[in-house]
């Protein structure tokens, strides 16, 4: 860590703690720390004027920017430089979404051509008659698509998707009983076509077609992965192979042929949609400097509260049905990015790094941990994000009343209430973020997820952290590998678990 950094993470411990109520009394806070961005998809407001970030918070945060050379890597980022250090690799997803390193556009433009072929091809009818997809991936290969379907396509479905990642046979079973094998599809989506958890369950699917009278089950099969040789060798045929780039990071790969399953339910134009949203906000994150970069402002706000005020945790709550999955999402998102205790040049990181991503849906989360959020002694950060227009027909009382929840817990846990009962206090001065989009669709979903995206890289690089390896998953993996194997000796505990369930 160089000296500008060390005295800006110095500066920002010996920051005064100002309560929000103080900082309201600004009248131009809320105009100051909230931005509406225009989208073609409809406008999404970020207000952040519920956090405690200030001008002096701010200054800092543009000095640790400023040290750890934000803008280069930033730059670095778009185009295609090997920031991802550790495995050696640039990170190319937002060539995916037409933005970026030409070359890296250029051939993500190819598979996109590839994949769009196919998925016309399906809806024409000329692999036969197609109503089931079932998705198998886990990880990045399933929670993008499973949050982009679930929240866009229960009013357009020209294909039922069924998304399929834990090796549970439950999970796939479940899947088996909606849909018809003549009439199914299976899409094997893995990087390296070698994930236990994903093939396991694929080689279990085709049994279910060949089991069900499906003469050519690997005729059925559309292969999405990162090694294209492995998928034929494995019996996928290779004009339904969908190849993506190596640069292309699992939890990022939602803009590839990962995304195969979002355009075969919802149709191309509407995954292009998608990527469309997704690219406006990576022109912004490319473009603007300083707080007015919403990303980077989320990142100063995130560092703030971890660094500054110890909270080891961030809710997230989604304040509309349809965005259910995105507090799953982002788990993965930020944890695996963030969560690491190294510095990129592998020296220890100065102090804590990613907190503990949370969250819930709606009202139904009021009803279940806000008791934690108003009146408990951890401190948390939340973020809730909710929409204008209702994704329902029904009578407009139940989104008023939705919507009316949604800002009034905002303001509740930032004004608190006294009582002479200590039980019926509020204590107040609780953090939130708010974003309202005008309303949800392909465009305004890619673009919030891009914005989570570059907020997650932001302040990797304000930590010096490499947001785009994943060691920390590798060692599960090693030993359970060890335990199919036998022969393994292991503690006590675990010898006399395996022992309990069968297993050595």
């Amino acid at each position: 860590m160089n000296e500008a950094e060390t005295r800006a993470w110095k500066a920002l411990e010996e920051l005064p703690k100002p309560r929000l109520a103080d900082l309201f009394a600004d009248a131009g806070r809320v105009e100051r720390y909230s931005t509406t961005l225009d989208l073609d998809g409809g406008a999404i407001r970020f207000d952040w004027s519920k956090t405690h970030l200030d001008d002096a918070a701010i200054a800092v945060f543009d000095d640790l920017a400023a040290a750890t050379d934000f803008p280069a890597k930033r730059m670095a980022l778009f185009s295609g430089e090997k920031i991802n250090v550790t495995e050696g690799r640039a990170v190319q997803h937002t060539a995916q979404r037409g933005v970026g390193d030409e070359g890296a556009v250029d051939e993500a433009g190819a598979f996109h051509a590839r994949m769009r072929a196919l998925v016309e091809a399906i809806h024409g009818g000329l692999l036969g008659e197609v109503k089931h997809l079932i998705h198998i991936g886990i990880g990045g290969s399933a929670l993008g698509p499973a949050l982009a379907i679930d929240a866009l396509a229960r009013d357009i479905s020209l294909v039922d998707v069924h998304v399929v990642s834990n090796i549970d046979g439950c999970a796939l079973e479940a899947a088996f009983a909606k849909c018809d094998p003549a009439t199914t599809m299976i899409a094997v989506a893995s990087k390296t076509f070698t994930t236990i958890e994903t093939m396991t369950n694929a080689a279990s699917a085709l049994a279910w077609l060949g089991e069900n009278g499906v003469s050519d089950a690997y005729g059925r099969v559309v292969a999405l992965t990162a090694a294209p040789d492995k998928a034929v060798e494995w019996g996928v045929d290779e004009t339904r192979v969908l190849p993506f780039s190596e640069s292309v990071g699992g939890r990022y790969s939602l803009w590839s042929s990962i995304g195969f399953p979002v355009a075969l339910a919802l149709g191309w134009d509407e995954f292009s949609a998608l990527l469309a949203g997704a690219a406006e906000m990576d022109r912004h994150f490319l473009t603007s400097e300083g707080a007015a970069n919403l990303p980077l402002r989320a990142a100063y706000a995130d560092l703030l509260y971890t660094r500054q005020r110890g909270c080891q945790a961030r809710a997230v709550f989604a304040y509309d049905e349809r965005l259910r999955l995105f507090p799953s999402y982002l788990q993965q998102l930020e944890m695996e990015s963030n969560g690491k205790r190294v510095r990129s040049d592998g020296t220890p990181v100065n102090g804590p790094t990613a907190p503990i991503t949370w969250g819930g849906v709606g009202t139904d989360a009021q009803h279940a941990v806000f008791q934690l959020l108003h009146q408990g002694t951890v401190i948390t950060p939340v973020d809730f994000i909710a929409a204008i227009q209702p994704g329902d027909t029904l009578d407009p009382a139940h989104h008023k009343i939705l919507l009316t929840n949604c800002f009034a817990q905002g303001a509740a846990l930032m004004a608190g209430r006294d009582n002479a009962d200590p039980a019926r206090a509020y204590p107040g001065d609780r953090p939130s973020a708010t974003i309202l989009c005008e309303e949800i669709n392909a465009a305004t979903l890619g673009a919030l997820i891009a914005f989570h995206e570059h907020r997650t890289f932001a302040a990797g690089v304000l930590m010096g952290i490499n947001s785009f390896d994943q060691f920390g998953v590798e060692l599960g993996k090693e030993i359970a590998k060890s335990i199919e194997a036998g022969g393994a000796s292991f503690d006590a505990s675990t010898s006399a678990l395996l022992e309990a369930a069968g297993l050595s």
